[in-house]
Formats: structure tokens, sequence, C-alpha cells
């Protein structure tokens, strides 16, 4: 449909919780169809509403060519003790990238662009990609997962790429 502009860091708006979607409808079908455009013409694998400054609890994903999963209203209601590492980075942040550790499998609740309401286990790379853009639906940038000085690093160079 339309790629749409992605808010940049460190604009507030990446620090901004968002809303549970209420209505279900061509309106959410329209931002879901935005979101899969605009996450592509990043590029990326993951995008959520709040990347693009509509804050309502949606994301999409596309973590193997033509297969769109979207997620309306996600809660993780629960986490392995078991992590793993994984490289992360955001269509806010391009080029900047970093190590984190998270949990490696986790269990979602969350709702279809229908409304109906769906759970689904995760693991590996999907339930890294999972945990990533629930933080930003909470208004936790993935940086702030990092530790002061490696953020404080990531930051510096984001920084000098802007110039």
């Amino acid at each position: 449909m339309t790629v749409r502009t992605i808010v940049r860091y460190p604009a507030t708006a990446l620090a901004t919780p968002c809303e549970p979607v209420a209505t279900f409808g061509p309106d959410l079908v329209i931002l879901q169809q935005d979101l899969v455009d605009t996450m592509r013409a990043a590029p990326g694998v993951g995008i959520t509403a709040s990347h693009i400054g509509v804050f309502q609890r949606v994301f999409v994903l596309e973590l193997e060519p033509g297969k769109i999963l979207t997620y309306v209203n996600p809660e993780i209601i629960h986490s392995s003790t078991d992590t793993m590492r994984h490289v992360e980075g955001s269509v806010s942040m391009p080029g900047i990238t970093e190590e984190l550790e998270r949990p490696r499998q986790v269990t979602l609740r969350f709702q279809d662009l229908t409304g109906a309401k769906r759970e689904e286990t995760a693991d590996g790379f999907h339930a890294v990609c999972i945990q990533h853009e629930i933080d930003q639906l909470d208004g936790i940038f993935w940086i702030k997962r990092l530790s002061k000085l490696k953020r404080d690093r990531l930051i510096r160079k984001w920084e000098k790429t802007q110039r």
C-alpha cells in the first residue's frame, strides 16, 4: 500500500508505550499492509506501528520471504530460563547493531487482524524478534537492554553516521 516514514532515534516517540487496538476492520488491515511495505523498504525483518508514529499495539514480522506474521495486542505469557545471544538492530537506527541476550523461547497471546485470540510458542530467532518488537510496543528501545558502556558507544557511532 504505502511506505511510511520511519521514526528515527533519538525521537521521544520511540519511548512511548502503545495503546491496545480496540477496533478491528479495514483501517487495521491498511496499517498492517503499510507496515509490511515500510519494513521491506527499510529493509528489516520486523516493524511495529510505533516505528511509523502510530501508537497501537501492532507489529509484523517476515522471517521467511513472503510469510508475513501479524501480531495485534501481543503479550508474552511465558519466557524460558534458557537464553541465547543474537545480534539486534532497528529500522529506527539503521546500520547499528549489537549482540543481546534474551530468553530462547517465549509463549505469547495475541489477536489476529480479525480480532480472533491466538496463542503461540516461538523459539530461537523468532522468539528474539517477538521480544524485540514487544519491547518497542512497550516504549523500550532495544539499546536500553545494553550496558551503559555499549549503549553510549553505539549512540556515538549513530551520531557520527547522522552528521
